[in-house]
C-alpha cells in the first residue's frame, strides 16, 4: 500500500503548484515546485546547518562543515558568472559590515542550537511533524516580524559599507570564495586530524566551556566524548548529495525569482500579516509601513517570492518524511519546549538584524561574494559555540531532575 501513499503525496505536490500558479502566476508555481525540492532535499538528505556545526563544535566531526563549503563553492560557480552578466536582472544577497551583523549572527547562531534548526531547518522539521519545530516556528515569525520593525533603528547604529567582491570581476570573485571555503574546509579537516581517542581526553575536557575553548583556540588537541561517535559514513554522503542537489536548486531560485533562496523575510511577512489581522497598524512602521514591505502586506501570502518558497519547502518534507511511512518523534520535555520557543523568538529577531539565516545570509553572502556572509558565518559559528554550552546545560539539568 506504499504506492497508494506515494502516489497521493505526488498528486498533493502537482494540485499545489496548479493551484499557485492559477492564483499567481506561473513564476509563483515555479517557485512553489521548487520549495517542494528544497524541502524534499532538506529532509531526505536531513542537510543541517545547526547539525553540521553542532557536531564539530561536540565531537570535531567535519563532514557536515565540509559539506556545507562545498555547497557554497557550488553556488558561487553556477551564480556569479550569471548575476554578473544578467545587467541587474539577477541580484545577489549583498549586505553592509554594520554593527547589527555582528551582534545579530552571533545571538542567532547561539539560538538555533537551542531551536536544533535554523530558519530552514525550522521549516523542514516542522514540516517533517517535530514537535518542537512547531513551538518555534510561530515565535520566530513574530520575531522576525518585529526584527524587521526595528531593523532600520539597528542599521543606524553604524558601520563600513557593504564589500562586494564582484566588483573585481566573477572570475576573482569565485576564486576568492573558493579559496575561503578550501580554507575552512582545511580547518576543519585538521582539527579532525588532532582528534584524541575518548579513552585519552581528560574528564575535565568533556565540560562545555572546555569544547568552546578547544574551538576558540581551533588550534589544541580536540574533544570526542565516548557517547558521541562520529556519525555514519552514510550520513556523510547524504549531506554531500544534499550540497549538490542544493546548490542547482540555488541556481534555479535565482533564475526564477531574480534574487537568491531566503528563509526570513517571508516568515516575518506571516507575523506582519497576523498581526494587521489583530488591529495593528502598519502605517507609521519604519520597515513595514515603507514600500515595498507594505505592498507585501495588502498582496495575497502567495504573491510573495520567499513565502510561497517557504510553503513549497515545508511541503516538500512532509511528503519526504512520509515517502517510506509515517515519521514518528518523541515529545521534549516542557524546559525544552520553553528553551525552543524564546530561541524561536530570538532567531527571529536577530536574523532581521543580521540580514539573514543560515540561507539568506551565510549561503546567499557567500556564494553572492558579499563579505557579509562570511562575517556572519564568523559571528554565529562562535554564537553557537555558547548555544551548545547552554543546550548541554539544559540537558544536564533535565537528567539531574
Amino acid at each position: 500500500m506504499r504506492w497508494i501513499n506515494r502516489s497521493f503525496l505526488i498528486a498533493g505536490g502537482l494540485a499545489g503548484v496548479l493551484a499557485v500558479t492559477l492564483a499567481a502566476g506561473v513564476r509563483q508555481g515555479l517557485l512553489a515546485l521548487l520549495g517542494i525540492g528544497f524541502g524534499a532535499v532538506l529532509q531526505a538528505t536531513r542537510f543541517g546547518f545547526t547539525t553540521g556545526w553542532r557536531d564539530y563544535i561536540e565531537r570535531r566531526d567535519p563532514q557536515g562543515l565540509w559539506a556545507q563549503m562545498l555547497l557554497m563553492v557550488l553556488a558561487a560557480a553556477l551564480t556569479l558568472p550569471l548575476i554578473a552578466g544578467s545587467g541587474g536582472e539577477l541580484v545577489g544577497a549583498v549586505a553592509p559590515l554594520t554593527i547589527s551583523l555582528v551582534l545579530g549572527a552571533f545571538l542567532f547562531g547561539a539560538a538555533m542550537q537551542l531551536a536544533d534548526g535554523c530558519g530552514s531547518g525550522t521549516l523542514y522539521k516542522a514540516g517533517s511533524g517535530s514537535p518542537l519545530s512547531f513551538v518555534v516556528l510561530p515565535t520566530f515569525a513574530f520575531g522576525s516580524f518585529l526584527g524587521a520593525s526595528h531593523q532600520p533603528a539597528w542599521v543606524e547604529l553604524g558601520g563600513l559599507p557593504a564589500v562586494d567582491l564582484l566588483a573585481f570581476g566573477w572570475p576573482t570573485a569565485l576564486a576568492l570564495t573558493t579559496i575561503a571555503c578550501g580554507t575552512v574546509a582545511w580547518w576543519a579537516g585538521r582539527g579532525a586530524r588532532k582528534t584524541a581517542p575518548a579513552s585519552a581526553t581528560p574528564a575535565s575536557a568533556t565540560s562545555p566551556a572546555s569544547v568552546a575553548e578547544q574551538i576558540l583556540r581551533a588550534g589544541t588537541a580536540s574533544f570526542v566524548p565516548a557517547s558521541s561517535p562520529a556519525r555514519p559514513t552514510r550520513w556523510a554522503r547524504r549531506w554531500w548529495l544534499g550540497a549538490l542537489l542544493l546548490a542547482v536548486l540555488y541556481l534555479l531560485h535565482l533564475v526564477v525569482a531574480g534574487q537568491p533562496w531566503g528563509i526570513v523575510y517571508g516568515m516575518g511577512v506571516w507575523g506582519a500579516k497576523a498581526m494587521a489581522a489583530l488591529g495593528w497598524d502598519p502605517s507609521g512602521d519604519a520597515f513595514w509601513g515603507a514600500a515595498p514591505h507594505a505592498q507585501r502586506l495588502v498582496e495575497p501570502i502567495l504573491a510573495d517570492v520567499t513565502s510561497v518558497t517557504n510553503i513549497g519547502l515545508i511541503y516538500g518534507a512532509i511528503a519526504a518524511s512520509r515517502w517510506r511511512g509515517a515519521a514518528s518523534f518523541s515529545l521534549p520535555s516542557s524546559r525544552r519546549f520553553a528553551a525552543a520557543a524564546l530561541a524561536g523568538l530570538v532567531m527571529g529577531y536577530s536574523a532581521r538584524m543580521a540580514f539573514g539565516c543560515n540561507v539568506g545570509a551565510y549561503l546567499g553572502g557567500i556564494a553572492s561574494a558579499s563579505l557579509h556572509g562570511w562575517v556572519w558565518f564568523a559571528l554565529a559559528f562562535a554564537g553557537s559555540i555558547v548555544g551548545v554550552r547552554i543546550r548541554r546545560s539544559i540537558s544536564a539539568q533535565e537528567a539531574s531532575a
